[in-house]
C-alpha cells in the first residue's frame, strides 16, 4: 500500500508550541507565558463580539472593510494597502509562499519568531538564523549573512522572546543595505508598548519603498489574542500579490468587529499602555535586586537569566513557578535554555512571581 508522502522537509519541522495555561492538578493559575495584554480586551470590543453573533450563519466581509478603515483612520494609514490576517502569522505564511521558491533562503536573527522557521521550510525555502548582539539584533550580521539566493528578511522589533530593539537609524541602513529584489518584513507586533525616542515601527520605510512590508498584530495591547487578528502594511504592489492568494474569508465577522472596536476605543489602549509602563521597570528592578540579569525590554514581558548552577537554573525556576500556580515561558526552544520569558501581568500576578522567584532562590 502506497500512503500519500509530505513535501520534503516538512517532517523535519518541529511544530510550534505555544505558552502553556494549565497546570496540573491546580485550579487557579497565573498565567505570563503568552504575552497577552493582562487587562484583557476592551469592553467595546467584548460588545461588538456580542452583536455579531446573531449573524454567524452569514459570511464575514472577504474585504475586512471597516477594520481596515479603523486601521487607516487610527494610524493615517492607505486603507488600500492594509491586509488582514487570522493573527500576523497568517501573514507571514502568505509573504513567504508568495516570495520564496524552494531553495531560496529566508534570514532572520538568532532569537527570531520561531514561525519565520517553520513557514520558509513548509515553503521549501532555507531559513538562515544570524547571530545577535548581547540579545539584539546585528544589523551588520543580517547584511553578512545575505546571498545570492536571500529573497526575504525577517526582523522583529522589538524582538520576542528578548525585549530589545534596533534604533530607526539601523532599521533604515538594513533596508539600504539590501538589494532591491529582496523583501523586508518589520514584525512589529509590540510596536505600541515602546515609548524610546529612537525606536521606528518600519512605517517610513514601507512609504517610501516597494519592497518593505510592517506587520502588527491585535493580540497583545489589544487584547484579543483569542480572535486571532493581524494586519499588516504592504506596498500596493505586494498587497495585490498576498490578496491573490490568501483565503476569502480569512478574519471571522465576530473577530473584524471585535478588532474594529478595539482600535477604536484609545481610552482603553491608553490604560493598558499605562499599566505595562508602571509594571515593566518594577518586574526588571525587582529581578535585578535578587542578582539574576533581564534584557532592556521595551515590550510587555522580561526576559530573566538563571544560573547554570543545578536545582538553580531555568528549568527549575519554572518548576518550582508551575508549584505555586504560576506559568512562565521556557524559551529553550529559542536557544534561550537558561531563560524565562515573564509576561507582565495584573499587581497580584507581578507580585506573585517575584515572591515565588525570590523564595526559589533563597530554597
Amino acid at each position: 500500500m502506497s500512503l500519500p508522502v509530505p513535501q520534503p522537509g516538512i517532517l523535519d519541522i518541529a511544530a510550534y508550541v505555544g505558552g502553556e495555561s494549565k497546570v496540573e492538578g491546580v485550579s487557579r493559575v497565573m498565567k505570563l507565558s503568552s504575552n497577552e495584554s493582562p487587562l484583557g480586551p476592551s469592553p467595546r470590543a467584548q460588545d461588538a463580539y456580542r452583536t455579531v453573533t446573531a449573524e454567524l450563519h452569514r459570511y464575514p466581509d472577504g474585504g475586512a472593510t471597516e477594520l481596515r478603515k479603523a486601521i487607516a483612520a487610527r494610524y493615517g494609514l492607505d486603507a488600500a494597502r492594509i491586509i488582514c490576517g487570522c493573527g500576523s502569522d497568517e501573514l507571514i505564511g502568505l509573504l513567504v509562499n508568495a516570495y520564496a521558491a524552494p531553495g531560496d533562503e529566508v534570514l532572520f536573527s538568532r532569537h527570531g519568531f520561531l514561525m519565520y522557521d517553520i513557514y520558509a521550510r513548509s515553503a521549501g525555502a532555507v531559513p538562515v538564523r544570524v547571530d545577535e548582539t548581547n540579545l539584539t539584533v546585528d544589523v551588520d550580521a543580517l547584511l553578512s549573512g545575505v546571498t545570492a539566493r536571500t529573497r526575504i528578511v525577517f526582523v522583529t522589533n522589538p524582538g520576542n522572546p528578548t525585549g530589545t530593539y534596533i534604533s530607526a537609524a539601523d532599521l533604515r541602513r538594513l533596508r539600504d543595505g539590501l538589494r532591491e529584489d529582496i523583501l523586508l518584513v518589520i514584525d512589529a507586533a509590540y510596536a505600541e508598548y515602546v515609548d524610546r525616542n529612537d525606536y521606528s515601527n518600519g512605517l517610513e520605510l514601507v512609504q517610501e519603498t516597494e519592497n518593505t512590508v510592517m506587520l502588527r498584530t491585535f493580540s497583545k495591547i489589544f487584547g484579543l489574542g483569542g480572535a486571532r487578528v493581524g494586519w499588516g502594511y504592504f506596498p500596493a504592489g505586494i498587497a495585490d500579490v498576498i490578496n491573490r492568494i490568501r483565503s476569502p474569508f480569512n478574519v471571522t465577522a465576530p473577530s473584524q468587529a471585535a478588532a474594529a472596536a478595539a482600535i477604536r476605543d484609545v481610552e482603553f489602549t491608553t490604560l493598558a499602555k499605562t499599566h505595562n509602563d508602571y509594571w515593566l521597570p518594577w518586574l526588571k528592578e525587582k529581578l535585578t535586586a535578587l542578582g539574576l540579569t533581564t534584557t532592556d525590554s521595551v515590550a510587555n514581558f522580561v526576559l530573566v537569566r538563571f544560573p547554570a548552577t543545578a536545582g538553580k537554573d531555568a528549568a527549575a525556576a519554572d518548576a518550582f513557578l508551575k508549584g505555586r500556580g504560576i506559568i512562565v515561558r521556557r524559551v529553550a526552544s529559542y536557544g534561550l535554555g537558561d531563560c524565562l520569558r515573564i509576561t507582565v501581568g495584573l499587581a497580584e500576578e507581578n507580585e506573585a512571581v517575584i515572591a515565588a522567584i525570590k523564595d526559589f532562590l533563597e530554597s
